[in-house]
């Protein structure tokens, strides 16, 4: 199965999406329309003409970031690694199973549902040789010892990693495949031989079955499970060489790219690329033997191989574009996205405020106190929702966010430096500040998110 890190930070719901796009491998973008329904009047570009010459607190800045990790995408940034130390409060995607070796081991809730699925299907089809419980007992057995040999797989690809001291976030077992969250890719070296580990686990769980096969007696229910474990094994060592992303092979057949090309994004669109057009031959491939053989195909197992070929291209797609996103993620600066600010008073009336931000060719609104310091930003969706016969009669004050140390954020932010600094706090605007602490302009997460647009 696949070791990969997708430890994405998720944004609240008025949060930048764009760092969503860490974990889902693409970008959100959010409403085009122009600030405040004024696209010909209210289209200024940023700078600090317009803005309030004032002091504003930097915002506190500590490492936390999101991690885009070991299988799909590109090497970490040292601002990433803090993301991999485990967050009181940040729920786990399922029930934590043990904690071999300290690594947590993750249950997917869909994991129950999928292996009753499949142990009703595989009694079914013992029906002919077992009778009675036995053959449910058989399935459950083996369904068991099948996700403990993933288990196995999993930390074949984690022990190597810990071995290049690496570190192991944890281990999530889903219903068809493992993942092992795995930090920062030092060189193509090192991925190739931890995403070698987990098939040659496999490879040596499957020789071992066959050889403790011909201790036990064939037709009874340890031969039986022992039977069919080590053909198992050997079918996810073998099919998980193969090299196309997201499979271990195509991991290994990147950092080989990697290696000789020297450019890790390439290598990683490579890769995803050959296992997109592996999930497409695992569907036509025996449609067409079938075809021209003229015998009809197993619906069963046809539905099974639609379902990893879905599996396998849509982890390829993930990994076209975490690698697009990382390339982009270094020209997102915030002096470039800023927007052009105004100052007003909480008391003054909205429509006075979009007046002023219009005649200043502004495309945000900062709310100042008596001594001119700033203390929130208009918030742009609240304004655009505000009929225009009402503005007059609202104040600007109320239709702003209050600026908290975390949403003033210095102006020279940049690549992940920023993304980290929106994420630790989800919001629609930020005050950017220079370093002497004079205003220098709004930053709205939906700019970032249109910087990724078509990612």
């Amino acid at each position: 199965m696949k070791s990969a890190a997708r430890d994405g930070e998720r944004d609240g719901p008025r949060g930048a999406s764009v760092l969503s796009a860490s974990a889902a491998g693409g970008a959100s973008v959010w409403s085009t329309s122009a600030p405040y329904g004024k696209p010909p009047t209210f289209g200024g570009g940023a700078g600090q003409a317009g803005a309030p010459a004032v002091r504003a607190p930097l915002a506190r800045t500590r490492p936390k970031a999101r991690s885009i990790g070991y299988v799909t995408d590109q090497p970490d940034l040292p601002e990433e690694r803090e993301a991999r130390r485990p967050r009181p409060g940040r729920p786990e995607p399922g029930l934590v199973l043990a904690r071999p070796f300290g690594i947590p081991v993750i249950i997917s809730p869909y994991w129950f549902v999928i292996a009753g699925v499949f142990i009703f299907i595989y009694a079914h089809d013992l029906a002919s040789t077992l009778h009675g419980s036995a053959r449910y007992f058989v399935a459950a057995a083996f369904v068991l010892l099948l996700y403990a040999s993933v288990l196995l797989h999993e930390l074949g690809h984690s022990l190597t990693a810990r071995g290049y001291k690496l570190p192991v976030r944890r281990i999530v077992l889903y219903p068809l495949a493992g993942i092992s969250e795995i930090g920062e890719r030092q060189s193509p070296g090192k991925e190739f031989v931890v995403s070698a580990a987990g098939p040659l686990t496999s490879l040596a769980l499957a020789a071992a079955g066959y050889c403790l096969s011909h201790f036990v007696a064939h037709g009874t229910v340890a031969g039986t499970v022992i039977l069919e474990l080590w053909w198992a094994n050997l079918i996810v060592g073998l099919f998980n060489l193969l090299p196309g992303l997201p499979l271990d092979g195509g991991v290994m057949l990147r950092a080989v790219v990697w290696k000789i090309t020297g450019k890790a994004s390439q290598s990683t669109i490579t890769a995803a690329w050959i296992g997109r057009g592996l999930a497409v031959a695992l569907v036509v491939v025996p449609i067409a033997v079938g075809i021209a053989n003229k015998t009809g195909g197993d619906m069963m197992s046809e539905l099974w191989l639609v379902l990893i070929a879905a599996f396998m291209w849509s982890g390829a797609t993930q990994s076209i574009k975490a690698a697009k996103f990382r390339d982009r993620v270094p020209s997102v600066q915030a002096r470039r996205l800023a927007r052009k600010a105004i100052s007003v008073t909480a008391a003054t009336p909205l429509a006075e405020a979009i007046r002023r931000a219009e005649e200043s060719q502004a495309r945000a609104v900062v709310v100042v106190d008596h001594e001119d310091k700033p203390i929130a930003i208009l918030n742009e969706s609240a304004v655009m929702a505000t009929p225009p016969q009402r503005r007059p009669w609202i104040e600007a004050g109320t239709l702003a966010r209050t600026l908290e140390p975390n949403l003033v954020l210095p102006a020279d932010l940049s690549g992940m430096a920023l993304l980290n600094a929106v994420a630790r706090a989800p919001a629609s605007e930020y005050l950017l500040v220079e370093p002497s602490g004079q205003v220098y302009g709004v930053l709205a997460a939906r700019d970032i998110d249109l910087a990724f647009a078509g990612v």
